[in-house]
Parts: C-alpha cells; structure tokens; sequence
C-alpha cells in the first residue's frame, strides 16, 4: 500500500493508490483525486474512475509522461490542479510525478515563474524535462 504524502492543507502525493484507500481518502476530507498514470502502465487501476465516482470523489486522469514534461503539458496539468476541488490527491506510479507537479504547483503559487519551477524540479531529478526551446 503507497504512502500517502502530504504537501499542504490542499494537495497530498502517492503512488497508485487501492480501491481502500480512495475509501480512506474520502474518510479523510478529500474532495478529488488527480491521477497521472496512463491507462497503458503496468498495474494501472482501470476501476478508479467508478470507485471515485462511487466514493463522491472528483476524478480526474491527466497522463504525463516525465521525460515529456514541458511547458504546455505543465500548464495543462497545473491547470486541472487549480481547478479541482480541495483537498486534492495528486497520484502516479511511483509519486515521482505526483511529486514534481505538486512541488510545481506550490512553487507557481508562490511567485516563480513557471520555467523556473520546471528548472528546479529537473534539478531535484524528479523528471527529466526537455529544452522548452526544442520542445
């Protein structure tokens, strides 16, 4: 079972997540979840959407592939981050990308410019993130 991260009162990270902890999140106060998996990843949980659904939460399947991650797609994703209700559980495989878009969302929150928030992530080696200018 994946460990549940919390980053601050409106987002938390995790890898995939089971059927019984969409249960839990719910029990916890959350309001919908952010997954970044593509449908074609090993061990993909193809019931989420349903279960979520079932669960009152807001569901939502934004793929991002981490070597792919430019500017387009991070705004895109930061984008659906905003929008979704809150608290928000932001998941993926392993948390690698749910961590590196939460640590961007926060950054952009707080003033940095979008490129500088990609910047600092590629340098904490969560993603690798192409040249925007040969993206």
């Amino acid at each position: 079972m994946q460990t549940i991260r919390k980053i601050n009162d409106e987002i938390a990270i995790a890898g995939q997540i089971t059927s019984d902890q969409l249960q839990q999140l719910t029990q916890d106060g959350f309001r919908s979840v952010l997954n970044l998996r593509s449908p074609d990843e090993p061990t993909f949980f193809p019931d989420e959407p349903e279960k979520a659904a079932y669960l009152d939460l807001q569901y939502c399947n934004f793929p991002v592939r981490s070597e792919a991650l430019d500017d387009q797609t991070a705004t895109g994703v930061l984008l659906k981050v905003a929008e979704l209700p809150k608290p928000l559980l932001i998941h993926c495989h392993t948390a690698t990308r749910a961590a590196a878009i939460a640590l961007i969302y926060v950054a952009t929150q707080q003033g940095i410019a979008l490129e500088n928030a990609l910047a600092q992530v590629k340098q904490f080696g969560l993603i690798g993130i192409p040249n925007s200018t040969n993206a």
